[in-house]
């Protein structure tokens, strides 16, 4: 029987961005941190280039600010973290299984090694409220578990970009923001994109995000969204305005007229679908109210518009938003109904036409639909806004309560860059 020869030792003693690595002949280098690689994985790579050398795993027993560790690194860089086990000849090393023969040399490099990293490490302080130096948010799963032995993977783009979004989208701004969801065709997803936008603004934001029926004609938001412990509509906040004005009013108070979505942390201000347009409609001198009372108590509000575009609370939704959102399908009607609004606020005045400059497009698929379909409208949108987002097919968002994590993964991440693209223009204070 062939027995495998024990693989072979080196030493990294880390400092900061670089190490002394020192081979199994007793040679030693330095190993620096690149751009692309920290110093951790810098060590590995070395090791692994040892292992291909000797054909053999490398033994790497690494020191420095996270302590000691021992790890098996085979030629294609695997790690496997060593624990202390007795071996063959009966001596036993913490992490490490040795041969008594070149045991006691063995100890005598680390040693050796131990007290050159000393002498060149001058004392520092540790500070208290910092992280440690070089100390990462490794994460859950296997990322989090090599991690915790100091070796870093890099994140993927994929998830460098849902990073950034998520940071995007957690923003507070000084002052209510407001956000207009607008079309004037119905049935192209205003409702949808109302209640996601406002999830993800609410749950990676931390509240205080109001989603605003602010329609004449049977808005359904409210049928798609939690009731809350009243049963209270716009009709209902107007005459109560003055009331929560007042300086002796309570951060509470608004709760007796907004419906509070507990999974996704936005509060719901609904109109009321069971009335005819006539018996509420929303003047303008009543809108200016409404909006200082969700300025009070709101951070964010997203307006859900109606489809007639010359009411009074519409045109002064327009006149109070930061930034516009345009739902539309992949059916040409839709399409060309979201570009005759920009036309139409192009024309409008200086500042609706830079809410259509700045607009960004998102583009829903209702059904699955072939791509060539679905790029068309891209396309065609691309250099006429600021920006345009796809959503996937999702039959969570078909019909029923619109909940975020009832959603696929891919189509989260979608309502997150539109989020995201929508949040990054809200810091400017509107034209």
């Amino acid at each position: 029987m062939t027995i495998a020869p024990p693989p072979q030792r080196a030493y990294a003693a880390v400092n900061g961005s670089s190490a002394t690595f020192v081979l199994p002949d007793g040679g030693t280098e330095t190993v620096r941190a690149t751009e692309q690689t920290d110093i951790r994985q810098a060590i590995v790579d070395r090791a692994a280039a040892v292992a291909r050398k000797a054909a053999t795993p490398v033994e790497l027993v690494t020191t420095g600010d996270r302590g000691e560790h021992h790890l098996l690194v085979d030629a294609t860089g695997t790690v496997t973290s060593l624990i202390e086990r007795p071996v063959e000849h009966g001596t036993v090393v913490r992490g490490a299984a040795v041969d008594t023969a070149n045991g006691e040399e063995v100890r005598n490099e680390a040693q050796r090694l131990r007290r050159t990293t000393v002498a060149a490490e001058p004392p520092t302080r540790t500070s208290f409220i910092e992280p440690a130096r070089g100390e990462r948010s490794e994460g859950a799963g296997w990322r989090g578990l090599i991690g915790r032995i100091g070796i870093h993977v890099h994140p993927s783009t994929a998830e460098l970009a849902r990073a950034e979004h998520a940071q995007t989208v957690s923003r507070h701004w000084a002052g209510c923001r407001t956000i207009a969801v607008a079309n004037g065709k119905g049935g192209v997803g205003k409702t949808i994109t109302t209640a996601m936008l406002a999830a993800v603004y609410g749950r990676y934001g931390g509240g205080n995000v109001l989603a605003w029926d602010n329609n004449d004609t049977r808005g359904t938001l409210g049928w798609r969204t939690e009731s809350g412990l009243y049963d209270a509509t716009i009709r209902d906040l107007l005459p109560a305005a003055s009331t929560l004005l007042a300086p002796t009013a309570s951060v509470s108070d608004i709760s007796a007229f907004v419906h509070h979505q507990s999974a996704d942390r936005y509060d719901v201000l609904r109109s009321n679908p069971e009335l005819l347009a006539v018996h509420q409609r929303i003047a303008h001198a009543e809108f200016d109210v409404l909006m200082q009372v969700a300025a009070r108590y709101y951070r964010l509000v997203v307006f859900d518009s109606g489809n007639d575009e010359s009411a009074d609370r519409w045109l002064r939704m327009v006149d109070s938003s930061y930034q516009l959102v345009i739902p539309t399908l992949t059916a040409p009607e839709s399409a060309e109904s979201a570009a005759l609004l920009l036309d139409a606020l192009r024309e409008r005045d200086e500042r609706s036409a830079a809410l259509a400059d700045n607009a960004v497009i998102v583009l829903t698929h209702a059904e699955p639909v072939r791509a060539s379909e679905a790029r068309r409208i891209v396309e065609g949108f691309e250099g006429y806004v600021r920006a345009v987002e796809t959503v996937p097919f999702d039959p969570a968002l078909k019909s029923g309560p619109l909940r975020f994590d009832s959603l696929r993964p891919a189509t989260r991440d979608a309502w997150l860059r539109v989020a995201a693209a929508a949040a990054s223009s809200l810091e400017a204070e509107p034209s």
